[in-house]
């Protein structure tokens, strides 16, 4: 098995095990990202959900399993800039999943509490 396809099982084993460890709110807002091999192009894209571990945006590129992506987003007037790991990808190229990474201490509260608001 390749280094790239074991890293990959392992983000989506990762990502189906955080599939219920967070909850999940519809959530739409613009999101910029851009991948590390290509870090002077930024691109844009839309979030369809959000949770404190991840989110799914909208986007008509393809992308790899397993691929890493800088995100930078203003969600409930709070401004993010995360790294994560795409988990997943739609038969249809138009949606990928997103689990984060890195994400520190301080991040992790103002995300669970951007998500709470969602619910409100």
């Amino acid at each position: 098995m390749s280094m790239k396809t074991a890293d990959a099982a392992e983000s989506l084993a990762v990502a189906h095990a955080n599939r219920r460890a967070h909850e999940r709110v519809t959530a739409t807002f613009d999101v910029r990202f851009q991948e590390p091999q290509d870090a002077a192009r930024a691109l844009r894209a839309y979030s369809l959900n959000l949770s404190a571990g991840g989110l799914c945006l909208r986007t008509r590129r393809s992308y790899d399993v397993g691929s890493r992506v800088r995100l930078q987003m203003t969600v409930s007037g709070e401004d993010f800039d995360l790294e994560g790991i795409i988990s997943w990808v739609r038969d249809d190229a138009e949606a990928i999943g997103v689990r984060f990474v890195g994400v520190s201490e301080a991040d992790q509260g103002r995300l669970q509490r951007v998500v709470s608001s969602f619910k409100r």
